[in-house]
């Protein structure tokens, strides 16, 4: 299996977010891919640059699952920002059109608001090639696999599954699983993405609600007590040619492996009747249960345990790196991930 990495991911590193209303440091920085990175090497695996690439074909296959306008906010916002009176160093948002707006702002504060939907995605100078960055990673890891391989991993920071076609939030800006799907569309009629972060997937949700050709599948803490909190139900299982084709398995706060496997098992026979051509993998590791943001109680074997079960699958497979954040089990839960997954 391959493992990719770009380097320029590095660029991306907000200093602080708001959580509670204090401004605390972010567990969303470059440190989190030196420990994955460091879990890979003690297990013997080393990260792959993307090369080459057209950034005319990303961006127009960025284009099916995001925005013209949010491509283009996420592009410019920062000089713009950094363009208003007594504006600080990082784009943060201090509105938001609640309850939806009626039109869409020309002023750069209230597009912020408008894209930005919590206080988790400040921006930077260099915020931007970064994210851009942890796109081409998900993009290299779903064109090796849309060239034969069985199976590519990539890992991604910024995450990408609370990122829908017109908002960033949660960390998240470029859906990373979405894009990897839309390759792997490129080559099968039906491509299912399954999401084992500890968060709902609502981003990827919101993409494909509508859509009858990608299954999606989400596990994840009960939202009525966790974030992202509006999305996440239960009940919301698409609509239109969507209908019936989104799973959501909310578990409560607290669950641990056998509660979270059981769920598993339910969304993977939903998926195996969809019928899909290829696979992506949200892969969350936050589930554990001493992650900064913990909600579920998972244990680093239980990671072997997943990793098995969706090696199981047996369908070609994209890894996406989505959540995990930064304590001394991370790099150990990639690696006994992959060991089981690599190992089944």
């Amino acid at each position: 299996m391959k493992l990719f990495y770009h380097p320029d991911q590095e660029r991306h590193a907000p200093p602080s977010f708001l959580l509670r209303g204090r401004a605390v440091a972010s567990p969303e920085g470059p440190v989190r891919a030196e420990m994955l990175a460091q879990g890979l090497a003690d297990i013997g695996r080393s990260l792959t640059p993307p090369t080459g690439g057209d950034s005319d074909l990303l961006r127009e296959r960025l284009a099916r699952i995001h925005t013209p306008r949010y491509l283009a906010f996420l592009e410019t916002i920062h000089a713009r920002w950094r363009a208003l009176p007594g504006a600080a160093e990082t784009v943060a948002p201090n509105v938001h059109p609640c309850g939806g707006g009626h039109h869409y702002p020309r002023h750069p504060v209230g597009q912020v608001g408008w894209h930005m939907h919590d206080m988790a995605c400040p921006m930077t100078a260099d915020s931007f090639t970064g994210i851009l960055a942890s796109a081409l990673t998900a993009e290299a890891a779903a064109e090796c696999v849309a060239a034969g391989a069985p199976s590519a991993y990539a890992l991604c920071r910024p995450p990408g599954h609370h990122a829908g076609p017109d908002r960033a939030g949660g960390f998240c800006f470029l859906n990373n699983a979405a894009l990897a799907a839309e390759v792997l569309r490129e080559h099968h009629p039906r491509v299912a993405i399954l999401d084992v972060d500890l968060h709902h997937g609502n981003g990827t949700q919101d993409i494909f609600y509508a859509r009858g050709d990608v299954w999606t599948g989400s596990l994840h803490a009960d939202p009525a007590d966790f974030y992202p909190f509006f999305w996440g139900g239960a009940d919301e299982a698409g609509e239109g040619e969507g209908r019936g084709v989104n799973h959501n398995l909310p578990l409560p706060l607290g669950s641990g492996a056998g509660a979270f496997m059981e769920a598993l098992e339910t969304l993977v026979a939903s998926l195996e009747a969809f019928d899909p051509g290829a696979l992506v993998v949200a892969l969350g590791l936050d589930a554990h249960h001493a992650d900064p943001l913990a909600g579920l109680a998972l244990e680093t074997d239980d990671f072997t345990a997943l990793g098995r079960r969706l090696a199981a699958i047996d369908l070609p497979t994209v890894l996406v790196q989505e959540g995990g954040y930064p304590t001394e089990h991370l790099g150990a839960n990639l690696a006994a991930f992959l060991g089981g997954y690599t190992a089944a």
